[in-house]
C-alpha cells in the first residue's frame, strides 16, 4: 500500500487544529506549525479582559468536542482558551510551537520553510493561520492630525489605559462595542461611539434562550423569510439602533454581521455612551464628525477589523487580493487542490463548526476517501455562490468569503458524500505522485 499523504497544516488556532485532528482521523501524517508556544491562536493569546464568546456555547463547541456541560452559555476567552488546549492535548505530539513559516513554495512537492531557514517537503498544505491578527486602520486616513493618542482593538487590554480620558471609538462591531462598555465606567465623560453606517444590535438572549439558538430554530426557511421573521422579534424585544440614537443598519438582518451585545444598549440609554457619525476630520485635540459637530478627544481606538494576510504565499497562489481568492467550497485551490485553507471565511455564526466541517472535507479529498468534481464544474460552483453572495452581501463586503453559517455546516457533509459517490462513479481519488509538478 502507499503510505499516507504527509500534510503540513499553517496554524495551531481552532481552525489548525481542528484540520490536524480531521487529517490523523483520516489516517495521514500531519505536522502542524504554530509561531507561538502554545494551541489556541488568539484565544490563547493576550486578549482583553472582558472577552467573552458572541455566541453561545451550543452553537460554538466542536461537534467532536463538546464544551462541559456547567459552563456558563457565553464562556469567557480564558475558558476558550483552556477549552482548546484540551482538545489539542491528543494533538501536541504532531504540532511544533515557536515555528514561523516563512515561505511555502511548490517544486516537486510543497515546500515548507520556517525560520531559521528549516525547508520540510509535503504532499499537501493546509492554509490554517487566521484573519484576525492584522489590523486594518482607515485608508486613506483621515484629513488632519491628531495631537492625542491612537491605538487598534488589537492592542486593547484593559480599561485602565481610558482612565480620566476622553475616549472616542470607531466601529460598530463587537469589539468596538465591548471596548466602548468598557471604557464608559473609567473614561472621563461619555465614550463617543462613531460609524457610519449601523449594524443590527441583537443581545445574548432573546425570550430566555440565546438569540443564536433562537435564529437557529428558523434556519430552514429561506434567508430573506428568516430575516424578515427575525428583524421582526428583535424590533419586538429591543427595538431599533435608531432609537438608541446610533445610525440605521446598512442592510438587513442576516445581510450583515450583527453585533452581539448585551451591555452597549444600555450604557447608551444611560448615557455613558455617545454615538456619533462617521469622521470627517481630525483637528489637533478634537474630532469633527459628518454634520460639523465637533468634540475633544483624548484617545482614538479603531476598531477596524483586519486584513487577510498570508505572508508565506506568493501571488501565484493569492492573486492581487487573497480576500478575492476563489475556493472551491471555501477549502480547495482551484489550481491545485493539495493546497487547501480552513477557516478562510466569513460565517453568519460561530467559526468552530464551520472550521470543523472544513477540515473534515479537507481531510476526506487528502486521505482519498472523497473525489472533487470536474474542475470546470468547481469554477461554476464558485461563481455561483459568489453571485448569491453578492446578491445578498453586496460587492464591498467580503462576498468571496461569506457564507451562511447553518447552510454551509450542513452542506459541506452532503458534499463529502457526493465526493463519495464520484469515486464509486470513477473519479479520482488525490494522489501524491499525480500532483507532482
Amino acid at each position: 500500500m502507499a503510505p499516507p499523504p504527509r500534510v503540513a497544516v499553517i496554524g495551531a488556532g481552532a481552525a489548525g487544529l481542528a484540520a490536524v485532528k480531521a487529517l490523523l482521523d483520516a489516517g495521514c501524517e500531519v505536522t502542524g506549525y504554530e509561531r507561538g508556544d502554545r494551541p489556541g491562536g488568539l484565544w490563547a493569546g493576550e486578549t482583553y479582559a472582558s472577552l467573552h464568546l458572541n455566541t453561545s456555547k451550543g452553537r460554538t463547541e466542536f461537534a467532536d468536542f463538546p464544551m462541559p456541560a456547567d459552563w456558563p452559555d457565553y464562556p469567557s476567552a480564558g475558558r476558550v482558551a483552556e477549552y482548546l488546549a484540551g482538545y489539542a492535548e491528543r494533538l501536541t505530539p504532531h504540532l511544533r510551537f515557536g515555528s514561523t513559516v516563512t515561505h511555502v513554495e511548490r517544486d516537486r512537492h510543497w515546500v515548507v520553510t520556517t525560520e531559521p531557514g528549516h525547508r520540510q517537503r509535503y504532499d499537501a498544505v493546509i492554509v490554517a493561520n487566521g484573519h484576525n491578527w492584522d489590523p486594518r486602520l482607515p485608508d486613506p486616513g483621515y484629513p488632519g492630525t491628531f495631537g492625542g493618542t491612537q491605538m487598534h482593538a488589537h492592542d486593547y487590554r484593559s480599561s485602565d489605559v481610558f482612565r480620566d480620558r476622553r475616549v472616542l471609538v470607531v466601529g460598530m462591531g463587537n469589539s468596538a462595542m465591548d471596548i466602548a462598555v468598557d471604557a464608559s465606567y473609567t473614561a472621563r465623560g461619555p465614550v463617543l461611539l462613531s460609524a457610519r453606517h449601523g449594524v443590527h444590535i441583537v443581545p445574548k438572549y432573546l425570550f430566555g434562550r440565546p438569540a443564536d439558538a433562537t435564529g437557529a430554530a428558523l434556519a430552514a426557511l429561506p434567508w430573506r423569510l428568516r430575516q424578515r421573521v427575525a428583524e421582526t422579534m428583535l424590533r419586538l424585544a429591543v427595538g431599533t439602533p435608531q432609537s438608541y440614537g446610533l445610525p440605521a443598519p446598512a442592510g438587513g438582518l442576516f445581510q450583515n454581521h450583527p453585533t452581539i451585545s448585551d451591555t452597549i444598549l444600555h450604557r447608551l440609554t444611560h448615557g455613558e455612551v455617545a454615538a456619533r457619525p462617521g469622521i470627517d476630520r481630525l483637528d489637533g485635540d478634537r474630532v469633527v464628525f459628518t454634520g460639523g459637530t465637533a468634540d475633544p478627544v483624548d484617545v482614538i481606538v479603531w476598531a477596524t477589523g483586519y486584513r487577510v494576510s498570508i505572508p508565506f504565499l506568493s501571488p501565484r497562489w493569492l492573486g492581487p487580493d487573497p480576500e478575492r481568492l476563489p475556493l472551491y467550497q471555501r477549502v480547495f485551490h482551484l489550481d491545485d487542490p493539495s493546497l487547501a485553507f480552513v477557516g478562510l471565511m466569513q460565517s453568519t455564526g460561530a467559526a468552530l463548526p464551520v472550521v470543523e466541517a472544513q477540515a473534515k472535507l479537507a481531510a476526506a479529498y487528502l486521505s482519498g476517501s472523497y473525489a472533487l468534481p470536474p474542475l470546470h464544474d468547481q469554477q461554476r460552483a464558485v461563481a455561483r455562490a459568489l453571485r448569491a453572495a453578492v446578491e445578498r452581501w453586496g460587492e464591498n463586503a467580503r462576498p468571496h468569503m461569506r457564507i451562511d453559517f447553518d447552510q454551509y455546516v450542513a452542506g459541506l457533509p452532503r458534499e463529502i458524500a457526493a465526493g463519495r459517490s464520484r469515486l464509486v462513479r470513477g473519479a479520482s481519488p488525490f494522489s501524491p505522485e499525480e500532483t507532482l509538478v
